[in-house]
C-alpha cells in the first residue's frame, strides 16, 4: 500500500504542475438560459472485490443548477468580489451517503474498522466560469447518525433485492449536526487535436474545512474526445475530482474518456473519527489518501450521462480486500 500511495502522489505531483503551463484564453464561454437537473448515484457494489458492501457503500445525490448568471444578487457579488469577472451559476443539491465496515454481519462490529455511518446533507455552491479556469465556493450542512436514515435506506434496498440484512446499525454514529466550508479550482488546458479528436489536462485543487471533514486535494484528469470545452469534467461526489454539475454543450455530440489521479490530505472524517461531542465507535484515520479513477461521458440533447469508476486507497489503517473501488453513474438534463 505505500507504493501505491507514493505511485498516487508521485502523479499528483506530476500533473498538477501542468497549471503553469495554461494556454491562452478561448472564446466565453456559451450562456445557457436553461437550468440542470442531476441524479447520482455511487455504489460499492460496483467492483471486483470480493466484498463488494463495505466502506463507502452508496451516495446518493440530487442537484438543481440556475442557468447561467440567474442568481441572487447578493450571491453574484461574492463571487465577482472573490474573483473577478466569469459566468455564474448557484448549485442546490441533496445528498445521503453511508458507510459500513468490512463484516456487516459481526455483532457488534469490528472496533478497528470503520463505524456505521449515515450522512445526510443539504449544499448549494457558487460556480464561476471563464473560458479556461472554473473557481467553485460552497457550503454543506445537514447531519449524521439514525436520522440520516442510512440503514433503512441500505436494509431496505436489501429487501427489494433480496440480500442480506447489515446486522450492525446499532451501533452506528450518533445524531450530530454538520457543517463544512468549500472551495475548488479546476484549470482546463488544451493539449493537442488529431484525427477529429481533442485532448486536454484539468489539473484541480480543492478543500473543505468543517466537522463533517477537514482535507484537502489536488490531482488532475486527462480527457480524449469530442466538445471537450462544453465542460470541466465529469461530476462525482466530494471529496473527488469533479468537474461538478454545470456544462453548455458546444456541439450537437460530444463524447470522451478520461483517467485521473489524486491525492488527498485528511486531517478529519467524522465517519471515520467518530462523533464530536460524544463517545462513540471511530477507527484509526490514514492521514493520505489516494484515488485512480476512469470512465466515460456523453453529451446529446441537451442531456448528459457519466460513468466513473474509482479506486481508492486505504482510508482506514488496516483496511481489508485491498484497494477499495466503487461506481459513479450521473444523469444531468437541461429544463
Amino acid at each position: 500500500m505505500l507504493n501505491s500511495n507514493v505511485a498516487v502522489w508521485g502523479a499528483v505531483i506530476l500533473t498538477t504542475g501542468l497549471v503553469v503551463a495554461a494556454s491562452p484564453a478561448r472564446a466565453e464561454p456559451l450562456a445557457d438560459p436553461t437550468s440542470i437537473w442531476t441524479l447520482q448515484d455511487e455504489n460499492s457494489s460496483i467492483t471486483t472485490s470480493k466484498l463488494n458492501d463495505k466502506y463507502y457503500v452508496n451516495g446518493l445525490r440530487l442537484g438543481w443548477t440556475s442557468p447561467t448568471d440567474d442568481l441572487p444578487g447578493f450571491v453574484s457579488r461574492i463571487g465577482h468580489g472573490f474573483w473577478g469577472d466569469g459566468q455564474q451559476r448557484l448549485s442546490i443539491d441533496l445528498s445521503q451517503s453511508i458507510y459500513t465496515p468490512a463484516n456487516t454481519l459481526a455483532v457488534p462490529p469490528d472496533p478497528k474498522d470503520r463505524p456505521y455511518a449515515g450522512v445526510l446533507l443539504l449544499g448549494a455552491t457558487l460556480t464561476q466560469d471563464t473560458d479556461d479556469s472554473r473557481r467553485v465556493i460552497g457550503v454543506q450542512a445537514g447531519l449524521v447518525g439514525p436520522d440520516a436514515l442510512g440503514r433503512q435506506v441500505q436494509n431496505g434496498f436489501h429487501d427489494v433485492i433480496g440480500y442480506g440484512k447489515t446486522k450492525g446499525w446499532h451501533y452506528q454514529l450518533r445524531d450530530e449536526p454538520l457543517a463544512e466550508l468549500l472551495g475548488q479550482r479546476v484549470w482546463r488546458l488544451p493539449i493537442a487535436q488529431f484525427g477529429g479528436l481533442e485532448t486536454d489536462a484539468l489539473p484541480q485543487i480543492e478543500g473543505g474545512v468543517g466537522n463533517l471533514r477537514v482535507y484537502g486535494l489536488t490531482g488532475s484528469v486527462f480527457r480524449i474526445g469530442q466538445g471537450l470545452d462544453s465542460d470541466f469534467g465529469a461530476a462525482r461526489m466530494r471529496p473527488g475530482l469533479t468537474g461538478s454539475d454545470a456544462y453548455v454543450a458546444t456541439r450537437p455530440f460530444g463524447w470522451y474518456l478520461f483517467a485521473g489521479v489524486d491525492g488527498q490530505v485528511v486531517a478529519h472524517d467524522v465517519t471515520i473519527d467518530g462523533n464530536t461531542f460524544r463517545t462513540s465507535p471511530n477507527a484509526h484515520r490514514e492521514p493520505f489518501v489516494g484515488e485512480f479513477e476512469g470512465g466515460l461521458a456523453i453529451l446529446v440533447a441537451g442531456t448528459r450521462i457519466s460513468y466513473t469508476h474509482v479506486l481508492q486507497s486505504e482510508e482506514v489503517r488496516g483496511q481489508h480486500g485491498g484497494l477499495h473501488q466503487f461506481g459513479s453513474l450521473t444523469l444531468s438534463v437541461h429544463f
